[in-house]
């Protein structure tokens, strides 16, 4: 997914996990959107709630959950979440615990990872990964 083509003049290797959540979090609440839109369905209410599933600081807790289960993700794309959930934040988590929120950080800060290196075609395999984990239960957090 390239948006912007001035995005190829940032350095994501010089960039903190904060910096690269905060285009993760963009990126990956797109393709959930483009997603969803996509299985059809079109109103904001059954969108919001099925958006949750993908979105939400809990579900990135069970995502990742699996993906470390299953080994999904290769050690630069490890070292790039890890940036993110080690990162200082100075805001605090909201309707979670700070273990999920730092997690959901780490996801999003992957993400960011992907989409500034060019790296379109795993960011999309990741996302099917992620729609198939959602969709069966395999990362229900209820």
């Amino acid at each position: 997914m390239r948006i912007i083509k001035d995005m190829q003049n940032l350095d994501y290797e010089q960039m903190n996990g904060l910096s690269l959540a905060y285009i993760g979090d963009a990126i990956y609440e797109l393709a959930v959107r483009q997603h969803l839109l996509g299985l059809g369905l079109t109103k904001v209410n059954d969108l919001q709630r099925h958006s949750r599933h993908y979105v939400s600081a809990k579900a990135h807790a069970a995502l990742y959950q699996l993906m470390d289960q299953q080994q999904i993700l290769q050690d630069q794309e490890l070292l790039y979440f890890k940036r993110g959930r080690n990162a200082k934040s100075h805001t605090k988590a909201k309707n979670t615990d700070v273990v999920s929120y730092r997690i959901s950080t780490g996801i999003e800060a992957l993400f960011g990872y992907l989409y500034l290196s060019n790296q379109s075609d795993r960011l999309q395999e990741l996302m099917e990964w992620i729609y198939i984990q959602v969709e069966t239960g395999e990362a229900s957090y209820e």
